[in-house]
């Protein structure tokens, strides 16, 4: 049966034609068959609609959907703040910075403040934060951090660090 229905389609390719409207030549084969009148439905015709139907509406899902983890994300984004100020010493809370400006540094300063780092297209500032402490020789090294601000003996230098761990200044 299988074998019968090949050969009958091979032999459309043997059946030449006459196009009415332009007088080309054409294999059976070849042509697009155009159907005037209406066409009977057909199972696939109706499987082909139901198809066609979820996918509009997989698609409008997933917009919502996507939505949706927007909105999600976003009231994540706005209650982090206020979980890390929650964790931050009362003391460094309280100044109302960013949390997502301050970067911890422990040593010799602990924290670091990039003033405006995340809500502005500029820094206002940059601040460093520490508790007081009884050790004499973190305040020294403080006190010539401070120092060395207040001098302006500071420089500003990009090193490059390759794969291998060789660095490099520009």
């Amino acid at each position: 049966m299988t074998n019968d229905i090949v050969k009958l389609f091979q032999s459309f390719r043997a059946i030449l034609c006459i196009c009415p409207c332009c007088g080309d030549i054409v294999r059976l084969s070849d042509l697009r068959l155009k159907y005037k009148g209406a066409t009977p439905h057909t199972w696939l015709d109706a499987y082909d609609s139901r198809i066609m139907q979820l996918e509009k509406k997989e698609m409008a899902f997933e917009e919502e959907e996507q939505e949706l983890r927007d909105r999600a994300i976003e009231r994540g984004r706005r209650k982090v703040p206020k979980m890390i100020c929650k964790c931050l010493d009362k003391n460094i809370a309280s100044f109302k910075y960013n949390p997502y400006d301050i970067k911890a540094l422990y040593h010799p300063v602990d924290f670091i403040v990039f003033n405006g780092l995340n809500s502005k297209k500029e820094l206002d500032d940059i601040t460093f934060l520490s508790r007081r402490t009884s050790n004499e020789m973190l305040n020294r090294i403080r006190k010539s951090l401070k120092e060395a601000v207040e001098k302006e003996k500071y420089d500003w230098r990009v090193a490059r660090v390759s794969i291998e761990g060789k660095v490099e200044f520009e």
